[in-house]
């Protein structure tokens, strides 16, 4: 299976994620969505947004990012706001040498 048939995912964001180097459906999932996204901005797009990171982690469950549950877009939407204060910078960091999930 391809990254652009997954539930929520288009060509696109395929291609921003085999820029990151995730280039399968299992290393999306292996990764996660912080993590995915963490190494999307590094590596593809500098500005991806908190729409991509629903986008990623509805991919990885299955689901639109629209059925993402209150609690986790909550969770999301709080990792993301501390990216974008950076606070996650450390977790940047990681993600640039490999480490972390």
């Amino acid at each position: 299976m391809e990254l652009h048939q997954i539930t929520g995912l288009g060509r696109v964001a395929e291609e921003k994620l085999r820029r990151a180097g995730i280039e399968t459906p299992e290393q999306l999932r292996a990764v996660g969505a912080k993590e995915a996204l963490l190494r999307v901005r590094l590596h593809a797009d500098p500005g991806a947004c908190l729409h991509l990171l629903y986008a990623l982690e509805g991919a990885i469950r299955g689901l639109p990012k629209k059925e993402l549950s209150p609690d986790v877009k909550a969770d999301l939407k709080a990792f993301y706001s501390g990216l974008e204060s950076g606070q996650t910078a450390a977790a940047g960091r990681a993600a640039e040498r490999g480490e972390g999930k």
